[in-house]
């Protein structure tokens, strides 16, 4: 039987949160939503999660830094990025600094749920080159 996947997911508006947790739960994962980047933060010191999915733009803590925060804490993490003002520098920061994924809102689930699948098997990939 296989794990399922642990995934934290950061956004500081609640609805993205009650939109996302449901329809990754359906398809078999643990989700830990967090509204605040500073408990999210706390979290990731505390678990290893297999998926981190945050928004960017959040107040005093981005999703950048929680993006390096994560990488520094677990390099198999894969992170994926949301954001409402996507910009090919902003994608370009996120990806150069480690994100898995950079997803633009408003989004459809099948692109989130795409991101997953591909981080997924990622994981099962780097799982077994590394025997875990």
């Amino acid at each position: 039987m296989k794990q399922p996947l642990e995934i934290l997911l950061l956004d500081d508006e609640p609805v993205v949160g009650d939109r996302l947790k449901p329809a990754l739960e359906k398809h078999g994962a643990r989700v830990e939503t967090f509204t605040d980047p500073k408990l999210a933060r706390e979290r990731i010191r505390e678990k290893d999660f297999d998926v981190i999915i945050t928004d960017i733009r959040m107040g005093e803590i981005n999703g950048i830094q929680i993006l390096e925060w994560a990488m520094e804490r677990s390099k198999r993490t894969k992170v994926i990025m949301i954001t409402g003002y996507a910009t090919m520098q902003l994608a370009r920061e996120a990806l150069t600094k480690g994100a898995f994924d950079f997803i633009a809102k408003p989004f459809k689930m099948k692109e989130v749920r795409a991101a997953i699948d591909k981080a997924a098997k990622a994981l099962k990939s780097e799982d077994r080159k590394t025997g875990r």
